[in-house]
């Protein structure tokens, strides 16, 4: 988030970054992103995953929860067959198949909502294009399947690639930087340079500093009060902080009771220019964010609106 010097003893006053348009393929249309913020749904079907683990395990329960993001104004839903919460143990590839497949079919054959899969595996990648998602969002930013760049690149799907110190099972252990904000965007500028290199369109990558991968609660709350710095990138910013455990630990709040917090740092996170925002809760956060879309724009909303 861009500085500048206040009125009050030298203090710097937080400022509303610019959030540039950028404009994404996808299968059969184009997705524009940072006119709105938009809401990207979760659903895990999951028996472990940190805050709904179990809860949409069942593949009925998983359907209708889709649908409920998307009654509530999901722009898009992104689907996960594996946890990646801190400790957590990769799951066999036939597993995830088996969980994610069924789900992404039953969508499109009722919405062409834009669908993400959330995989760091390059066969559920290309399986999860097939049967009709449209994003690949990848943890390991290409680092843990050796095949997920050239399935990136022969289907041309948008691709998000996420910072993450170490791997799901270690990320936590005393996480440390020297430099916080140096590290994860020359990680990311590198893992954006293989991916070109590699075959993937620039224009079709989408960027997340990745909250709660490998940082502290202080980490996370400088790269949310920050996050304009990203934009040295030019890529679109998704941010994920949905009932994330940093947030417990300023408000002494379990998963379920963090709503709040999350709206406050996601709110952070647009006047920061995030052009995504990954959420469990649809309808809570697209009313809070275009509340702070409003209040970022300004003149400019109320001159829309006339």
């Amino acid at each position: 988030m861009m500085l500048k010097e206040s009125n009050h003893a030298g203090r710097a006053a937080l400022t509303v970054c610019d959030r540039k348009i950028f404009t994404i393929g996808l299968r059969d249309k184009t997705l524009e992103l940072g006119r709105r913020t938009l809401i990207m749904g979760i659903v895990n079907i999951t028996p472990d995953s940190f805050s709904d683990g179990g809860r949409y395990f069942d593949f009925e329960r998983a359907r209708a929860h889709a649908f409920e993001l998307l009654d509530q104004g999901a722009d898009i839903l992104d689907i996960g067959g594996e946890s990646t919460r801190p400790g957590s143990e990769s799951v066999p590839q036939d597993v995830e198949l088996q969980r994610v497949i069924p789900l992404i079919r039953a969508i499109r054959e009722k919405s062409d909502i834009p669908v993400s899969v959330d995989t760091n595996k390059a066969a559920v990648a290309r399986e999860a294009i097939s049967a009709g998602a449209d994003i690949i969002n990848d943890i390991s930013s290409l680092r843990f399947d050796p095949d997920m760049a050239r399935v990136a690149a022969d289907t041309g799907a948008p691709l998000v690639l996420m910072h993450m110190l170490g791997v799901p099972k270690t990320m936590q252990k005393a996480p440390s930087y020297a430099s916080l904000f140096s590290e994860i965007i020359a990680f990311l500028e590198e893992r954006i340079r293989f991916a070109v290199a590699s075959g993937v369109e620039r224009e079709q990558i989408i960027i997340d500093p990745g909250i709660g991968f490998g940082k502290t609660v202080a980490h996370n709350l400088a790269i949310i009060r920050d996050l304009g710095a990203f934009g040295l990138l030019d890529r679109p910013i998704l941010l994920g902080v949905s009932r994330k455990r940093f947030i417990g630990a300023v408000l002494n709040r379990e998963e379920g009771e963090r709503e709040l917090g999350t709206a406050v740092a996601n709110c952070f996170g647009i006047a920061g220019g995030a052009h995504i925002l990954r959420t469990h809760e649809v309808a809570f956060h697209r009313e809070a964010s275009k509340m702070a879309d409003a209040v970022r724009d300004g003149i400019a909303y109320r001159e829309r609106s006339v």
